[in-house]
């Protein structure tokens, strides 16, 4: 068994899952980056390695019941161990509701929803062996406020909101503290091509006049997984520059 802890991140290969890969890097934790894009996740698993740590890229899909399967038993059977789990991965299809198409609907659901159980579901039993553990759940302030066009992605991640609550309930008395972090606008490939007109209208709802750095999501995740938040589960950590006051 590994001395070092050991993270699991999904949606590891950019944006905010890879600024949380390199983060976690650089808190002396082994990093697992879970990704569809193998080549992408090299990369990060690289700049991850920069700070004396291992880091493995675990290709797959979240949204399958057997890769998720297959992550979790791979980083059993290298480290021996689970300390945390980053269920950042998440996709959007945006539509009016009226023009939702089901597939639109339960592609967004099965990857920002459902795989978050199925990876909670297979890792908390390492962590109840243990008797300790993290796991931060990447939602969205879309959860918590609602937007237009995004109903299938805001019922998902209210549902993180839900999911992560009940299990914290769960799992507290066993050590394990459940935690999630919605972000609001970040700069990453999902707001990098807003029209510019969009982009402004967005940015006026923003107290701080910007887009958040991936980084800075990564910061907060970074805490919740620290020593320093040991008393800290069931709640969710709003980083979204004012956006949602």
């Amino acid at each position: 068994m590994s001395e070092r802890r050991v993270a699991i991140v999904t949606g590891a290969a950019r944006g905010i899952g890879a600024a949380i890969a390199r983060r976690l890097a650089a808190d002396d934790y082994i990093v697992l980056l879970a990704c569809r894009d193998s080549q992408k996740g090299e990369t990060v698993a690289a700049e991850c390695r920069e700070h004396g740590v291992d880091a493995l890229v675990v290709a797959g899909d979240v949204t399958c019941a057997e890769d998720c399967s297959t992550l979790v038993k791979t980083a059993i059977g290298h480290y021996g161990r689970i300390d945390l789990l980053v269920n950042n991965a998440g996709i959007t299809r945006d539509n009016l509701l009226v023009r939702m198409k089901p597939e639109e609907w339960d592609e967004v659901l099965r990857t920002d929803l459902t795989a978050v159980y199925m990876m909670m579901r297979l890792v908390t039993p390492y962590m109840l062996r243990a008797r300790r553990g993290r796991v931060v759940n990447i939602t969205s302030v879309a959860g918590i406020t609602g937007n237009a066009g995004q109903a299938n992605y805001a019922a998902a991640k209210a549902g993180v909101i839900g999911l992560t609550k009940s299990a914290a309930k769960e799992l507290g008395s066993r050590g394990i503290l459940i935690n999630a972090v919605a972000p609001g606008f970040i700069e990453t490939d999902m707001t990098k091509d807003l029209p510019e007109k969009q982009a402004k209208a967005a940015l006026d709802h923003v107290s701080l006049r910007r887009f958040g750095k991936p980084e800075e999501i990564a910061a907060v995740v970074s805490f919740l997984a620290s020593d320093a938040a040991s008393y800290i589960t069931g709640q969710v950590i709003v980083a979204d520059g004012g956006l949602a006051l």
